[in-house]
């Protein structure tokens, strides 16, 4: 399970860093600032959880039970969270409005503060 998640979050820290240069230079050609910035939440967003992703699987305090629940979480979080933050942001270059789904967007949210939740009741519970 270690392996995976420190797979995981390195995935979406490349991911991230693409996504945040992609940002950083070319959308910023195409979109308003207010939407560049609103992009760039959702990089930030995935690069913290990237990070935190990366500390659950090198840590040994946590159960693997922990750490399955918490990438569950952490991975459909960063999707319906950053993901659809990403398409919001870039709606004028799309035919498709994303507005329509932007309704998973604090769901992602809840699933992020969900994780953290389970890595802090965890530890909590967990003796010596």
């Amino acid at each position: 399970m270690d392996r995976k998640i420190i797979a995981a979050a390195g995935v979406l820290g490349a991911i991230g860093i693409i996504l945040g240069a992609f940002g950083a230079h070319s959308l910023k050609e195409l979109l308003a600032p207010e939407q560049v910035a609103v992009f760039e939440t959702g990089v930030r967003y995935q690069m913290y959880h990237a990070l935190f992703l990366l500390f659950v699987g090198i840590t040994p305090m946590v159960s693997q039970k922990a750490k399955k629940a918490i990438l569950g979480l952490v991975l459909t979080g960063v999707l319906f969270f950053s993901f659809s933050i990403y398409f919001l942001a870039c709606n004028s270059l799309f035919s498709f409005d994303f507005k329509k789904i932007g309704f998973i967007t604090p769901i992602g949210g809840l699933l992020l503060i969900s994780a953290w939740a389970v890595l802090f009741l965890h530890i909590m519970r967990r003796k010596g």
